[in-house]
C-alpha cells in the first residue's frame, strides 16, 4: 500500500487505465457495462488501473475484475482516502499527494486507456491523455466505450473542431470508439501513432 508509482514499459497491453464516473448514472446500463468491461479485462489477463475509489462505476469495474480473479491497481490521493472513499479490496493501492500526481501515475502504469461514461472528472482525464497523445508525449492507444451513445455529443464536438480547423482528422481518428469492450481492445492492440506532427514544419511563419 502507498507504493511509489513506476513506469510501465511493456509494448503490449498488459494494463489498461479506465476512466469512469464516481457515480453510477441514471441508467443501470452503465453499471452493467462497467462490470462487463471489468470481466473482459480480467478474461484477457489485462490488469485494471483506475482511480482507486469504492463508489460509482469505479467500484463496479474494480469489483468485476476482482471477482474474475484479475489484478486491480488503484491510485488515489490521500485526501480521498481520508474521506473513506478508497477501495480496500484492490490488489494494490497507491496513495499519492494530489490529483495531478494521481493522473500522471495512472498514465505511467498503463499501456492504454479506456473511458467509460462519467462526469467532468472523467472528461478531464480523457481529454488530457488525448492531448498528450496528440502532442506525442506518449504513444498509447485510447478508446471510448460508447455505452448507449453516451459519447455521441463529444464525437460530434470533435468533428466540429476538425471542421473549424482546430483539430486534424488524423488526430481525431486516433480515438477508438465502440460500445463493446472486446472490439475496442482488439482495435487498440494494433495502434500505431501517426507520425504527422500537430504543427507541420512546412507551415509558413508570419
Amino acid at each position: 500500500m502507498g507504493e511509489a508509482c513506476g513506469l510501465n514499459l511493456h509494448s503490449e497491453m498488459k494494463s489498461i487505465c479506465v476512466y469512469c464516473g464516481a457515480n453510477e448514472g441514471s441508467s443501470p446500463i452503465y453499471a452493467k457495462a462497467a462490470e462487463a468491461c471489468g470481466a473482459t479485462l480480467a478474461g484477457r489477463e489485462i490488469s485494471l488501473v483506475f482511480g482507486g475509489g469504492n463508489i460509482g462505476l469505479m467500484g463496479r469495474i474494480a469489483d468485476a475484475v476482482l471477482a474474475a480473479k484479475g489484478k486491480v491497481i488503484g491510485v488515489i490521493p490521500q485526501s480521498l482516502v481520508d474521506r473513506e472513499l478508497a477501495h480496500r479490496g484492490v490488489t494494490e493501492l497507491i496513495i499519492v499527494n494530489s490529483m495531478h500526481e494521481r493522473k500522471q501515475c495512472m498514465t505511467d502504469l498503463a499501456d492504454g486507456f479506456i473511458a467509460l461514461p462519467g462526469g467532468i472528472g472523467t472528461l478531464e482525464e480523457l481529454t488530457e491523455v488525448f492531448t498528450w497523445l496528440q502532442l506525442g508525449f506518449h504513444h498509447k492507444p485510447i478508446g471510448l466505450l460508447n455505452v448507449e451513445g453516451y459519447y455521441d455529443p463529444l464525437l460530434e464536438l470533435l468533428k466540429h473542431m476538425e471542421g473549424a480547423g482546430f483539430l486534424h482528422d488524423i488526430h481525431r481518428e486516433m480515438l477508438f470508439v465502440s460500445d463493446d469492450t472486446a472490439t475496442l481492445l482488439d482495435a487498440m492492440e494494433d495502434f500505431e501513432r501517426p507520425q504527422e506532427d500537430k504543427w507541420p514544419s512546412s507551415r509558413t511563419q508570419s
